[in-house]
């Protein structure tokens, strides 16, 4: 038995999301169908990052364990293969040890959240940015952000239904920079609670819009209140970009 670390890239629109479901494709249950069918072995796809329905990835990690022999090459594009036509593509792969877990060894987690601050509607975008037709202050919102890295207590950016143990996070980086229009919102930690990145993104939405100040995002926080942050922003504009491993 040999263990496969795989990066992965998908388009999540029209999926439900990295997990499993019975109410539509995920990108693990047809990871795990491309393997059987290269190999004829059933597999269980672990994921670095159970990202929600329709959030996207560049580089999410996955490792699965295989007997059959094969190369890297070899396994890559047969899986490929048999994605087709899931919106999902195999990047690349490596033979790692036993004790390589795609979510357990990961050190930092990075995602991407994208906003097109813009009049016109999305047409390319459509299904993978926010659109904001309002204008937004980039530099305001990463001021405000910068109260929310380091270790908190993140209850106000908590999903109600999230299993996560505690709601104690410590997140390294929240940047925020305009790039034309487009705002783009980076956060980096070793593991977030649900939906955290897209209440915080939905909070922020409001410093940018002038509606909130630094100061009220930082008595959200401590306020340790769902019911005192902003919205929870669309899974269109969220991208998994990649984990690190030691």
């Amino acid at each position: 038995m040999s263990r496969y670390k795989l990066v992965l890239e998908y388009d999540g629109c029209g999926l439900v999301g990295w997990q499993r479901q019975d109410n539509g494709p995920s990108i693990q249950a047809a990871l795990e169908e491309a393997v059987h069918r290269f190999c004829g072995e059933t597999v269980t796809a672990t994921g670095a990052g159970r990202t929600d329905a329709g959030v996207h990835a560049y580089g999410q990690v996955a490792h699965v364990d295989i007997e059959k022999p094969t190369t890297t090459d070899t396994l890559r594009d047969a899986v490929n293969h048999h994605l087709r036509p899931a919106p999902i593509a195999v990047l690349s792969v490596e033979a790692v040890t036993d004790d390589f877990h795609a979510r357990f060894s990961a050190v930092q987690r990075r995602y991407l959240y994208r906003i097109v601050n813009r009049r016109a509607p999305l047409t390319l975008d459509r299904g993978r940015a926010w659109w904001v037709p309002a204008p937004l202050d980039a530099a305001a919102m990463h001021a405000a952000a910068q109260s929310l890295v380091g270790r908190h207590d993140f209850t106000s950016f908590r999903a109600s239904e999230c299993q996560a143990r505690s709601p104690e996070k410590t997140l390294d980086v929240l940047d925020v920079a305009r790039r034309g229009e487009e705002i783009e919102v980076t956060a980096t930690a070793r593991s977030f609670l649900h939906h955290q990145i897209r209440n915080i993104v939905g909070t922020l939405r409001l410093v940018g819009a002038g509606k909130w100040t630094s100061s009220n995002v930082a008595r959200a926080l401590a306020a340790r209140d769902r019911s005192a942050a902003g919205e929870t922003a669309p899974a269109d504009g969220l991208y998994f970009l990649g984990a690190t491993y030691e």
